[in-house]
């Protein structure tokens, strides 16, 4: 079961979190043939995209959500063909985040490419961790597809929590989205969901469907069944 994700902004990341990402990067760029002579440093990339998920509009989004991602990457590390740059686009995979806008994961791409390029990460390694962002735009990873059901399920493992941390999960969302009107985020987010459960399957890799898949589905259902209870009663009133 995952663990539960914090949710608040001022959430205090791991001490180590900075030397995950170094390490990280570290590992691809010393795998590179050829590599060699001076790289630019990695923590000040770290620390740039931490001040990115510490920023005040995030309720769910934050660096709570980018920890637990990591951690649920490091349990699905077996079955992706490279871990660590599935790491790399965990960092990155919302970045930049404006709940008013649907470019998020497109800019947090390009966000990547900038940076990961000029940290000395080689162009193929780049264009997996971009391709890997913008796959976050649907969670649909593609058969065969190692890299992207590891990201695609670790993001989307907050879903399998418990009572608790789901219904924290769903506050943070709401608040994350508090400038539209109730029952337009009801519509909204009802449709999403709705998506979500007419899949074949919400995860991909076998220990997160066997371990996620179930409790995610019953979570799924019973928001839904709120959100419509809660329309139904605010158009009787």
């Amino acid at each position: 079961m995952p663990a539960p994700e914090p949710n608040s902004p001022s959430h205090a990341p791991d001490p180590a979190l900075r030397d995950r990402f170094a390490a990280a990067l570290d590992t691809l760029r010393n795998a590179d043939a050829g590599a060699g002579g001076a790289r630019p440093d990695p923590y000040p990339y770290a620390d740039d995209l931490l001040a990115r998920w510490a920023e005040p509009q995030r309720r769910y989004h934050t660096t709570a959500h980018l920890l637990a991602v990591l951690d649920h990457i490091d349990t699905l590390a077996e079955y992706a063909e490279d871990p660590d740059l599935v790491r790399l686009a965990a960092w990155f995979h919302d970045a930049v985040y404006r709940p008013d806008r649907s470019e998020n994961e497109e800019r947090s791409a390009r966000l990547a490419e900038r940076a990961l390029s000029e940290a000395g990460l080689s162009d193929d390694r780049t264009r997996e961790v971009a391709r890997l962002v913008r796959l976050t735009t649907t969670h649909a990873a593609a058969p065969g597809d190692r890299n992207g059901a590891v990201l695609c399920d670790a993001d989307l493992a907050i879903l399998a929590s418990g009572p608790e941390a789901y219904e924290a999960y769903q506050a943070a969302v709401r608040e994350e989205y508090g400038f539209v009107p109730d029952a337009d985020f009801r519509a909204g987010r009802a449709a999403v969901l709705e998506q979500l459960l007419a899949l074949p399957g919400l995860f991909r890799t076998p220990y997160a469907v066997r371990e996620w898949e179930a409790r995610a589905r019953h979570n799924l259902t019973a928001e839904l069944t709120g959100l419509r209870t809660e329309g139904a009663e605010g158009a009787e009133g």
